[in-house]
Parts: C-alpha cells; sequence; structure tokens
C-alpha cells in the first residue's frame, strides 16, 4: 500500500474520476458536439438525441423535440450549428409552453392495489425530494389518493 492510498487520497482521486460525467453539464456536451461542424446532418441530430437522452431529457421529450427539429431543419434546407443551439432552444421553450401549469396531469392508469407505490431513485443532491412533492401535488389535483 502505497503513502497516497494511506491518506486516503488516492480513493478520492478514483471519486472525483467516477463522477466525472455527473458533472458535465447539457450545455457542455452540446457544444462539444457541435464543435467544429458547419452544417446540421443526420449525425449531428443522432448526436443531439443521444445527448438530450442521456442527461434524463426522457425519450418521449427527446424524440419530440428532435421531431421539432427536423421538420424545421427540412423546411430551412441549410442550418448551421449555431442556428441548431437557437432552434433547440426554441423547441424546448415551447414545448415546456405547451403544458398548462394549471391543469393537473391526466393519470389514467387505474391502480387497483393500494397503496399505490412510486419509487424515486437517485443520487444525492438531484431533486427527488422536490419531485416527490410535485407528483403529490398532481395526483392530488388530479383526484387521486
Amino acid at each position: 500500500m502505497g503513502l497516497l492510498d494511506k491518506l486516503g487520497l488516492k480513493k478520492k482521486e478514483t471519486l472525483d474520476k467516477g463522477v466525472e460525467k455527473s458533472r458535465e453539464g447539457i450545455l457542455n456536451k452540446l457544444g462539444r458536439a457541435f464543435v467544429g461542424k458547419d452544417q446540421v446532418d443526420d449525425e449531428t441530430l443522432d448526436e443531439l438525441e443521444k445527448i438530450l437522452i442521456t442527461s434524463d431529457v426522457g425519450v418521449t421529450t427527446t424524440l419530440e423535440i428532435i421531431k421539432r427539429i427536423e421538420t424545421r431543419v427540412a423546411k430551412d434546407k441549410f442550418v448551421t450549428q449555431a442556428e441548431l443551439q437557437t432552434l433547440l432552444r426554441e423547441e424546448i421553450v415551447d414545448l415546456l409552453k405547451d403544458n398548462d401549469l394549471d391543469k393537473p396531469a391526466e393519470f389514467d392508469a387505474e391502480f387497483p392495489i393500494k397503496p399505490h407505490v412510486v419509487l424515486v431513485v437517485g443520487v444525492n443532491g438531484v431533486g427527488k425530494t422536490t419531485t416527490i412533492g410535485k407528483l403529490a401535488n398532481l395526483y392530488k389535483k388530479a383526484g387521486k389518493s
């Protein structure tokens, strides 16, 4: 066992390296994906899809964003990477605006077994408690108990 191991520094270095991916933000990933490219192509859209899914945007939402961007890219024919970033921002904002905050979520699934359990998993500091509170409020607004 080396001196660094005895001091615990080797473990910290390994931990830091292990969580490096988690620290990397979606904007950094997008920036690196678009560097050096002057035009949007299928490869760029595939990379964008991968980034959104691995950034916990969700598959359904990611596919909707990609579909909207593909439609706009096809209409405009030539879209640069800078324009793609603007398109992405606009489509995400539009998607968020499409959801009415005053309207409760539609929970059409029946829960024949009571109590109904929702498992929420995540690392420290990702907003599990906040999300649970928001879900509870949506369930309440939808008339579920």
